[in-house]
């Protein structure tokens, strides 16, 4: 979906430091300001770098999310996408070998290299969502957007307690597919709305709904409080009896996320399956795309397009600080939302932790699109 801008919004974006007039909510920005490149490894942004572009070639006919995108002019190409993909790790690797420092992390070299396009955010869409939200707090950040700047959110994937059967305190399971949908592919069944999957909402799942009747299987018992962050998460890392373990989601119930109201009034529920790592997009849980810390975003991957490279800048600690990271992962929140990413930070144990250890980044940072710069003609 595209919106217009205000006539005070486009004033207020069209400085000569852009190509041209705004059209969109990307435009080419000659000068972009880059930070110092802190924050992450080019090892871990090559490796997501790697099996994302992996995923764009092996996945042609996933139309939602391997696409140039719907938002930009005819510049940004799925051709560039690959490109750009390949030649952060092509960079990488080079200087593994020459063994030198990462150019990944030179102000010069990014400039000289690639294209930036400065996003402004859909600060319409905030406001509306602001409107309708529930949650004071939320529509305070969403309303303190500033026109400059996307809203940066940070998410993490949930470290949990948890037991192999169920008890007092762990009485609430992360369920694999019900039983009634062994064998079958995932377009058959959508088509079939009579399957278990598709007949409960969130609340009747956790009255008990599965358990009595013998539906699904139970993977794992956790809390309830626990099981409401893994929902909205996406991935839980799990402790049982001294071992991790990794849960992704699945397939859910059909239901949409409703952005304005909280975790525990959402009836959209995910069906879980056992992984051997944290994962990120992928239309099927086999072709989920294995993603890092740090250098993976979650973002709307319908409207800007799998595999995106970004960059994304903040003071902190009174400098200001630029990195990298690839549009990897998705959300049921980024629905129409041309405001927001959200970085993968690493695993915590709750938001205490969490928090402690990313109080210093902040809410709000400019973003870029980046793609490489053709080659040179001589």
């Amino acid at each position: 979906m595209r919106f217009c801008f205000s006539l005070l919004l486009v004033i207020a974006i069209s400085f000569h430091t852009f190509a041209q007039a705004p059209a969109g909510f990307f435009n080419l920005d000659k000068a972009p300001k880059l930070g110092k490149m802190a924050s992450f490894k080019a090892s871990e942004l090559c490796d997501v770098a790697d099996k994302t572009q992996s995923y764009l070639n092996q996945f042609t006919e996933d139309k939602f999310a391997v696409h140039a995108g719907k938002v930009f002019d005819e510049s940004v190409t799925l051709v560039k996408v690959e490109q750009t993909l390949e030649f952060i790790c092509q960079t990488y690797r080079e200087d593994v070998r020459a063994k030198r420092q990462s150019r990944l992390h030179d102000q010069e070299f990014l400039t000289t290299n690639f294209d930036f396009y400065r996003w402004t955010p859909d600060i319409a869409t905030a406001r509306k969502i602001a409107l309708k939200s529930t949650n004071a707090r939320k529509s305070s950040m969403l309303n303190a957007i500033p026109t400059d700047k996307i809203f940066l959110t940070k998410y993490y994937t949930k470290l949990l307690i948890a037991s192999d059967v169920k008890t007092a305190v762990y009485n609430q399971a992360l369920y694999s597919l019900p039983y009634d949908e062994t064998g079958l592919t995932l377009a058959e069944a959508n088509n079939d709305l009579t399957i278990t999957r598709n007949k409960f909402t969130r609340q009747e799942v956790i009255a008990g709904v599965l358990e009595e009747k013998k539906l699904a299987k139970a993977l794992i018992w956790l809390t309830e409080e626990a099981l409401h962050d893994v929902l909205l998460q996406g991935t839980g890392v799990v402790e049982v009896n001294g071992q991790r373990r990794y849960f992704n989601v699945h397939r859910n119930n059909g239901i949409a996320y409703d952005y304005a109201i909280g975790k525990r009034d959402q009836a959209r529920y995910w069906y879980f399956s056992e992984v051997p790592s944290i994962m990120g997009y992928g239309e099927t849980l086999e072709s989920k795309i294995a993603i890092r810390p740090q250098v993976s975003f979650a973002g709307n991957v319908d409207q800007l397009g799998l595999g995106k490279l970004f960059m994304v800048s903040y003071k902190q600690a009174g400098e200001e600080i630029s990195r990298l990271g690839v549009l990897s992962d998705q959300g049921g929140a980024f629905d129409n939302n041309l405001f927001q990413l959200d970085l993968l930070v690493d695993s915590y144990f709750g938001w205490e932790d969490y928090h402690q250890a990313n109080k210093d980044l902040p809410d709000y940072a400019s973003a870029w699109l980046m793609l490489m710069k053709p080659p040179q003609k001589h």
